[in-house]
């Protein structure tokens, strides 16, 4: 008599390895990826060490999300020895620097902290052919790594400085923006007036300039306020991040500033800038004084009630709003007007 042996199938997740490379759709090794995720890490750990080995970048790319998203600490090794690898020929075994952008967050998430990676991820420059030229497509990757470099102790705070104030002349506007916030990560008075200096020198666009500001304000508090006030000018192209970076520190000391802005100057935007600055420092004396423009319908009634809705105010503030302007129609339509762009 014959038994009838039941086979078992094997997933298709458990199939991905032992499916010899280039045997299968490559969508299909991409979906088995995906689908290790529901599996315990035991059973995970071996397939994805497999792929991180796979010479598509973009293949590498998803194991090292994976790897990031297990907190897969054991495949710290094969995630070095991948970075290493897609610097060679950078161009065409890593377009896009899927892979080595990828395998830098895996990294970091996995507190990763000897500084030699992250200082070749800073410094590496990926020129690659696009319409009409070229583009440098490793600013993601120098960006990560100047952040992960501030976590590595092994580095003393000066030698952190010297490595993070060659980005601040970077190419990228995106770069030089998160050089100055890992610049302020690192904490310390020199890295204020590191970046004390770098405003000063101006000369870089408003979003770079405003996380100087920032930075500053959130090192050294409201003392700062002061010498951050030298730029609160309509004329210096930063003027809305510095009025914003005051309004920041939520405190009296950045309304008084503000407001001492308001009561000198005469252009219209900048006093629409000031007055939206002063809403956003939620003190109850800004508020006050924006609802006083508002009770004697001064030029900038108008400009005031929009810095007051658009600073997310409570339920009470917009009533009191509205009946404060209830014999006023002209008024009465601002406020129905931005009500309803926000919705």
């Amino acid at each position: 008599m014959r038994r009838n042996h039941r086979r078992t199938a094997t997933p298709r997740f458990l199939r991905y390895t032992a499916s010899v490379p280039g045997k299968r759709n490559f969508e299909d090794q991409l979906a088995a990826l995906d689908a290790l995720r529901q599996l315990p890490e035991k059973t995970r750990v071996e397939p994805v060490r497999k792929a991180l080995a796979h010479r598509n970048n973009f293949m590498v790319a998803k194991a090292a999300d994976l790897v990031r998203d297990s907190r897969m600490a054991q495949l710290i090794p094969e995630l070095l020895t991948a970075f290493d690898r897609f610097f060679d020929n950078s161009v065409k075994t890593d377009p896009q620097c899927w892979a080595k952008n990828a395998i830098s967050r895996a990294l970091v998430a996995l507190d990763y902290q000897e500084p030699e990676i992250y200082l070749r991820g800073m410094r590496h420059i990926q020129m690659e052919p696009v319409w009409g030229g070229q583009s440098d497509t490793a600013g993601t990757l120098r960006a990560t790594c100047a952040l992960a470099l501030v976590q590595c102790r092994s580095l003393t705070d000066t030698d952190l400085l010297e490595h993070l104030i060659e980005l601040l002349n970077d190419k990228e506007k995106f770069v030089r923006a998160e050089a100055v916030r890992a610049i302020e990560q690192v904490g310390t008075p020199a890295a204020s007036l590191l970046l004390r200096l770098r405003a000063v020198i101006g000369g870089d666009e408003p979003e770079v300039l405003g996380g100087c500001y920032s930075g500053i304000l959130r090192l050294e508090g409201v003392s700062a306020i002061p010498w951050i006030g030298r730029f609160l000018a309509p004329a210096h192209d930063a003027a809305a991040e510095v009025a914003l970076a005051i309004a920041s520190t939520h405190s009296p000391e950045g309304f008084a500033a503000l407001r001492e802005s308001y009561v000198k100057t005469n252009d219209p935007w900048w006093r629409s800038v000031l007055l939206s600055a002063i809403a956003l420092t939620r003190q109850d004396a800004a508020m006050e004084f924006l609802f006083e423009l508002v009770r004697t319908e001064s030029l900038d009634a108008e400009a005031a009630i929009e810095a007051i809705l658009r600073s997310v105010p409570e339920e009470k503030m917009v009533k009191d709003l509205q009946e404060l302007v209830a014999g006023n129609p002209r008024l009465a339509r601002v406020i129905a007007a931005n009500q309803t762009d926000s919705k």
